[in-house]
């Protein structure tokens, strides 16, 4: 069992309240992501999860046990921060071994625990080397073998690829989200980067200034993000979000069309426009268009190629059945 609750969970600094009442179930077996920008307490709301900060009002918890008050070594929960927190002079083996050493686990049973962490995450072949002489990606998945031989009953993973560069980043991205398969454990995972977000989760659940703007499946989320602050923060890029005369044509107070849903044309379109910056990535090009009347910048997203440079006319043309509607208070309009 790995069920989280939290009820009316709130978290106060002093006179500030960073997490105001908060309801959140993560159900048994769930992989869960927290995403928002930077200082919106999704990093808070897991240490208060995992015990490492007290909450200040409301409940929480664990596989149907109000586990507010209990410690956070007894909660039955393991946490991957940021940083490995790796002992240097230690091998791998004795890394991995180290809590349940301190947790006085018999050593025969230590060693099946190891062997099968190991196992889960490639490092049979590391076990007697030290972490100087691992890759940056080979450190993390010792730093999660670290918490898998404690069989919790949910992992918690603060950020742990924000150290990585973006080829290791995309590489443990597939094996946090493989290793979720094999052991249908809980996992909470926080992290600012949608795209880690979108491609990882269960269920996402989006914070901004410590509410939650909206829970939902990754495609949920894309498809019908409830408010403007989701619609803009979930996808890359980001969808484009018009107010003005462009909006009243609608009857709504804005308008949003994803990169994707924009026909571009050289000869015909709704909206004119002239081209910034072109990125081509090989299958996709973004175009950024500048002088439409709509916004500073319209993104276009088209696959493949198309022969256009900087300052060239371009025409654009939403695909209306793709408009999401946004009303006075930013509020989706269905």
């Amino acid at each position: 069992m790995g069920q989280i609750k939290l009820n009316q969970v709130t978290k106060s600094f002093g006179d500030v309240q960073v997490i105001p009442p908060l309801d959140l179930t993560i159900e048994d077996g769930e992989f869960t992501v927290f995403v928002g920008p930077s200082g919106c307490g999704k990093s808070t709301l897991l240490r208060l999860i995992a015990g490492l900060e007290d909450i200040t009002s409301g409940h929480i918890e664990i596989d149907g046990k109000d586990a507010t008050k209990v410690p956070p070594a007894k909660r039955g929960l393991a946490m991957v921060f940021q940083s490995y927190a790796l002992y240097p002079h230690m091998t791998v083996r004795k890394n991995i071994a180290f809590p349940m050493k301190m947790a006085g686990i018999p050593e025969d049973e230590q060693k099946r625990r190891i062997e099968g962490a190991a196992k889960a995450l490639n490092l049979t072949d590391y076990l007697d080397r030290k972490p100087g002489q691992l890759s940056g990606g080979q450190r993390q998945r010792v730093a999660i073998g670290r918490s898998i031989v404690r069989e919790p009953s949910a992992f918690l993973f603060d950020e742990p690829l924000s150290n990585l560069d973006a080829a290791l980043r995309v590489g443990m991205r597939l094996e946090i989200s493989e290793l979720h398969e094999r052991l249908k454990t809980t996992m909470i995972y926080v992290t600012h980067d949608q795209v880690e977000a979108m491609t990882m989760a269960d269920k996402i659940v989006v914070l901004r200034a410590g509410y939650i703007e909206q829970v939902g499946t990754p495609l949920e989320l894309y498809h019908t993000p409830r408010n403007e602050f989701v619609a803009g923060f979930i996808g890359s890029p980001k969808m484009n979000i018009f107010s003005g005369p462009e909006a009243a044509k609608h009857g709504v107070n804005s308008i949003g069309i994803r990169p994707e849903h924009i026909d571009v044309s050289k000869t015909e379109g709704l909206w004119e426009g002239r081209v910034g910056v072109a990125e081509h990535l090989g299958s996709d090009t973004f175009i950024h268009v500048h002088d439409t009347g709509l916004a500073d910048m319209v993104t276009v997203r088209i696959t493949g190629d198309i022969a256009v440079k900087h300052g060239d006319k371009i025409f654009l043309s939403p695909q209306l059945e793709q408009l999401h509607r946004f009303d006075a208070q930013g509020l989706r309009i269905a």
